[in-house]
């Protein structure tokens, strides 16, 4: 398989395991699989004409089912009496040859370098759990001992964090080459009642002299191609990753749960680099699907992941809804990768994806591949660096389902959030403006390379548009108003559409743009259209420390301020701003900065209703008038804030004179030439929501 899983990290958790062997409880070899599953790995390491040690052997039927096939030089070994007497009982007839000694493992009497293998099915799991690992340690020396130059310690385990971590490092530590077989269970095996974890068996291979670099590898099933890791570490997440997979693959073709939102990543198994990302939507109880409508797997064109009805739950369950399928698993693809066509990425993941499938479909039921226009969609990226603050980024090119293209900047540390965006144009539909930056388009979708440019007359997110709407608060296009001045700080920059906008399209506007990250600026001139002037200028600098200073200098005051600036601490429940900048004492600190007539507009993302209410009591508390605007199929809202006095009741009905005003005045403040904005002010504010 190209392909392996990675997801949880849970197989670390004693608590876990804990509760595993409780549950197990008396069914031990079960859990290790029989003959038939292990017979290819056995086969592969063990002789028939080999000595091998069967350490522990317990009343397992391995050692019986080994004999009867043709492997008769075993030395079963167990410590219980009772065992041993019953084991030699059973077989006396049946397999003379076959003898079992009660020896404790941790002290043999045989000599030394005397057998060609030593084979271990769950002695190793049961000896680790003992007195902090101090008997397994012994019993693997021992293993050690007897074992010659190119004899293999052969141990079938569950691989618990601690019992393989143990192994390995001690193998490690002897210079042996280690190699791990996960065995996955097959499709259509599992049960209501039991565990799915894959079995794995551990293989260590004696060396004259110790490896200096240690030889750490992972297969998948009896002969995959074996994955070469660096470090123990490596080998052990990946042995977390196949447990996780294996119980995510349980569960889901046992049950169903529209809620569950479960997701995993598909690595590629050679370089481990993420390639794909799965999320599996189930309809919901009661759902009218069609018969034989089981199961779908949808492709998220490149460039769309981010979109509202693939990156949210609520988009998932209405693409789901909308495919009527009992189950819609959606795959989005990884940046940075390579994929040739649609017909290439079905055939990659049609091994893989069929372990997602509902309970009860038939085995031989075709599975069909959705997508949207038949193509995998397109992305170019432009440029990649690294932020001291933020990480690393990327810009990149994309065409949107709308099938314009778009200019993104992206941070690395969370591939789910655009941090920026506009809209491009070339040089062959569009106008071409001077000292405009231009980006070269390396592959994009038309038939020959074009000259990509941003326009700065659109604005890509919607919270942006409510906020240049919400400028009608303070009469921004009425006639009366027209040659008054109006001065904005901005809190956060991000691509520099906003506060590019504000300096183009508003009569008389001067913008003040406080920004955190200097690397940000220079993506921001560098590829979308930024153009600090007189008008526009940027301050590099913590927002906070800004409106302080600002506000202990005195004298100078703004018509509004705006926060647009994302939170870095996702874990909070609100995403956008951060903490800080919705504490009482900062936003009194922003009312003291405002004009008489002065807006406050925040853009709030908030996923935890009892945090907004308390922001919202804050904002509140210091602003008389508080209006809401909710942007569809996003959690974002807009919040314009008015330390007037009249209340909300009385601007409201106001506002839409208002809008169209300010409507006509952008529009009628570009030519021609450079293009006008897209905005509907009217409608944007018509939804108002008094707070």
């Amino acid at each position: 398989m190209s392909l392996l899983p990675r997801t949880a990290e849970e197989f670390s958790s004693a608590e876990y395991w804990e509760k595993f062997f409780k549950k197990r409880g008396e069914r031990a070899f079960e859990w290790y699989g029989d003959y038939n599953k292990l017979c290819g790995v056995l086969h592969k390491y063990i002789k028939l004409q080999d000595k091998v040690l069967v350490v522990g052997c317990g009343n397992s039927e391995l050692s019986e089912q080994l004999y009867d096939v043709g492997y008769k030089q075993l030395t079963n070994i167990d410590i219980s009496e009772t065992v041993v007497n019953h084991m030699n009982q059973r077989n006396a007839e049946r397999r003379p040859g076959l003898i079992f000694y009660q020896v404790d493992a941790t002290q043999t009497p045989y000599d030394d370098a005397s057998y060609q293998a030593a084979l271990d099915k769950g002695t190793l799991d049961a000896m680790a759990s003992e007195e902090e690992g101090s008997l397994a340690r012994n019993m693997l020396t021992e293993v050690c001992r007897v074992l010659i130059v190119g004899g293999r310690y052969i141990c079938v385990t569950l691989a618990q964090e601690g019992v393989i971590k143990l192994a390995v490092e001690h193998f490690v530590q002897l210079g042996w080459a280690v190699r791990l077989h996960c065995l996955q269970g097959e499709r259509g095996t599992e049960e209501e009642d039991s565990f799915a974890l894959p079995v794995f068996v551990l293989v260590c291979t004696k060396f004259r002299q110790p490896m200096p670099t240690p030889i750490l590898e992972m297969c998948v099933g009896d002969d995959g191609a074996p994955v070469r890791y660096s470090q123990i570490c490596e080998l052990l997440s990946a042995v977390r990753e196949h447990q996780a997979y294996s119980v995510l693959r349980k569960r889901l073709r046992t049950s169903t749960d529209p809620g569950s939102n479960l997701s995993l990543t598909l690595c590629h198994a050679k370089t481990g680099l993420s390639r794909y990302t799965l999320t599996v939507q189930d309809c919901p109880p009661g759902a009218k699907v069609p018969r034989y409508n089981h199961f779908a797997i949808f492709i998220v064109p490149r460039g769309c992941e981010t979109a509202w009805l693939y990156s949210s739950s609520e988009g998932r369950r209405q693409l789901a809804a909308s495919a009527n399928f009992r189950r819609l698993v959606i795959v989005a693809m990884h940046r940075n990768q390579e994929y040739t066509d649609m017909q290439a990425v079905q055939s990659e993941l049609s091994p893989v994806v069929m372990d997602l499938a509902p309970p009860g479909m038939p085995t031989n039921q075709q599975v069909p591949f959705l997508s949207v226009g038949g193509d995998l969609g397109w992305r170019e990226e432009v440029s990649r660096g690294v932020s001291q603050l933020s990480g690393e980024y990327c810009v990149e090119n994309v065409r949107g389902e709308d099938g314009e293209l778009y200019r993104r900047l992206v941070f690395l540390s969370n591939t789910a959030l655009v941090q920026s965006e506009s809209r491009l144009v070339s040089s062959n539909t569009g106008h071409k403006k001077k000292n405009k930056r231009k980006a070269k388009a390396t592959a994009a979708p038309a038939s020959s390379s074009v000259s990509l440019s941003v326009d700065s007359g659109f604005l890509c997110c919607a919270h942006h548009e409510v906020m240049v709407a919400g400028l009608t608060m303070l009469g921004v296009g009425r006639p009366q108003n027209k040659e008054v001045p109006v001065s904005v700080l901005l809190v956060g920059l991000g691509g520099g559409g906003l506060p590019q906008f504000l300096r183009d399209f508003v009569p008389n506007v001067t913008v003040e743009v406080v920004e955190l990250d200097p690397v940000v600026l220079e993506v921001a001139k560098e590829w979308f259209g930024f153009r600090p002037d007189d008008r526009l200028s940027v301050t590099i600098g913590d927002g906070l420390e800004r409106i302080c200073a600002l506000e202990k200098e005195g004298g100078h005051l703004f018509d509004v301020i705006m926060f647009d600036v994302d939170n870095k601490d996702s874990s909070l429940g609100m995403s956008c701003p951060p903490a800080s900048f919705v504490e009482l004492s900062l936003l009194r600190k922003v009312c003291n900065l405002l004009t008489p007539r002065g807006l406050f507009i925040l853009n709030l993302v908030c996923r935890d209703p009892d945090l907004r209410k308390s922001v919202l009591e804050r904002v509140s508390g210091v602003f008389p008038t508080v209006l809401s605007r909710k942007i569809a199929e996003e959690i974002n809202e807009v919040l314009l804030c008015s330390r007037g006095e009249k209340g909300a009741a009385h601007i409201l009905p106001s506002l839409n004179e208002a809008a169209k005003n300010l409507q006509s005045a952008l529009r009628s403040n570009r030519t021609e030439e450079k293009g006008r904005p897209h905005i509907d002010i009217v409608e944007l504010l018509k939804d108002l929501k008094v707070e």
